[in-house]
């Protein structure tokens, strides 16, 4: 048998770029013979086996017939027979087909090495229709290598276009478009996941509710830029400059769904809109499955961005309150997240992208002095105990603020 290192290691390599996990294929073997050697079975829908001693993965060289609808309808082929010619064509894009053999050559088919000197994303060839994933997959590429100037061929944005205008995309597992998601949100430009998305036609059938801000006005007094779908990007790009955090991106990304739905004779103002937003951003939530630690901070940032802004010239009481609804004494890892979104919602606006927030300064100069109060004194005392805890903890910021 002969075994080829392929994939995102062979591409991140001609890129300069750190190698992590490294995948295999192998031609010319069989389960049996992969058993026989040592490799332990792992593959449900075809032959992937862990290497004995490294435990990295080695697949059989296969082919695939489209047998269904969606990302799962597919049958696989597997025969020593199977070239690796015929295995590499089954792959999305051409820079992610490209194999290397023991001695460090490559075997290139399909001109990935030739894209990625072009910085071009293209697909390999007519079995790129087959899958809707690859939509959602063409696209993170996009966003992670768009600071190495990467764009997507015409050609290939125009298959996307007519899986997207399919209706294929809404058979895909729920799991699986939060996966594209989620990983999208850890590259360096998120932003460009969503474009891109928007583009072809993808984000109306995955993210409707995101997709429903562009071309939505907003007052150019405090929004310079107008359209929210914008706003929502550049808040993502500020996102990006504020934070690694994941979760913090996608508190940005669903920030401002309440304003998708402003009735179109209040416009552009959208009064309420974060009230409004709630039920959007959980219905996101729930569709997605996405995990409880984003969806908490995407739903308080939602519902609580408006307060938050005005901080700055909020009464005590009006602070402690805030801090309460955001259970912030409980949770001050997630309240520093959802501080983080809410200043790159400032930020993602033309003309403010360095602005600072003292308002983040303050609740949480104001969140110090509600942890200093000395609870059991106050539950000794007797009484209405949540009315004398609050008024203790307004008393303790107005003092901290006036030392």
């Amino acid at each position: 048998m002969d075994t080829y290192l392929v994939g995102g290691a062979v591409r991140d390599a001609l890129l300069g770029l750190p190698v992590g996990e490294r995948d295999w294929v192998v031609v010319g073997s069989t389960p049996e013979a992969m058993s026989e050697q040592g490799f332990r079975p792992v593959g449900k829908g075809f032959p992937v086996f862990l290497h004995p001693e490294t435990n990295e993965e080695y697949a059989l060289a296969r082919t695939e017939r489209k047998s269904g609808r969606g990302h799962q309808g597919f049958t696989f082929h597997t025969d020593p027979s199977v070239t690796l010619e015929e295995d590499l064509s089954r792959r999305d894009l051409t820079v992610n087909a490209i194999a290397q053999r023991d001695d460090g050559t490559l075997v290139d088919p399909y001109g990935g090495a030739a894209d990625i000197e072009a910085r071009i994303l293209r697909h390999v060839s007519d079995a790129f229709d087959e899958d809707p994933l690859r939509v959602l997959r063409v696209a993170r590429f996009a966003a992670r290598f768009a600071g190495q100037g990467f764009r997507i061929a015409d050609e290939t944005m125009a298959r996307m276009r007519a899986m997207a205008a399919s209706g294929e995309l809404q058979m895909l597992p729920a799991e699986r478009i939060w996966q594209e998601l989620q990983r999208a949100l850890c590259t360096d430009s998120p932003q460009v996941f969503i474009q891109v998305l928007r583009d072809c036609g993808a984000l109306a059938a995955l993210l409707p509710e995101v997709d429903a801000l562009f071309g939505v006005p907003q007052p150019e007094q405090y929004h310079p830029e107008i359209d929210t779908g914008i706003h929502t990007l550049m808040c993502l790009e500020q996102a990006v400059r504020l934070s690694q955090e994941p979760e913090v991106r996608y508190a940005v990304l669903a920030h401002d769904l309440g304003k998708g739905i402003t009735p179109a004779r209040e416009l552009p103002s959208h009064k309420g809109h974060e009230a409004a937003g709630v039920p959007l951003v959980e219905a996101v939530n729930e569709r997605l499955k996405v995990p409880r630690s984003y969806a908490e901070v995407a739903t308080v940032t939602c519902r609580e961005h408006v307060n938050l802004h005005r901080a700055d010239i909020a009464r005590p009481g009006t602070l402690v309150d805030l801090l309460t609804r955001c259970d912030a004494l409980r949770r001050p890892e997630r309240f520093d997240q959802i501080l983080t979104a809410c200043h790159a919602d400032l930020r993602g606006r033309t003309g403010f992208e360095d602005i600072a927030y003292p308002q983040g300064d303050r609740l949480r100069a104001a969140l110090a002095a509600m942890r200093a109060v000395d609870l059991a004194a106050i539950t000794m005392e007797g009484g209405d105990i949540g009315a004398l805890v609050r008024e203790a903890r307004i008393a303790a910021v107005a003092a901290a603020e006036q030392a």
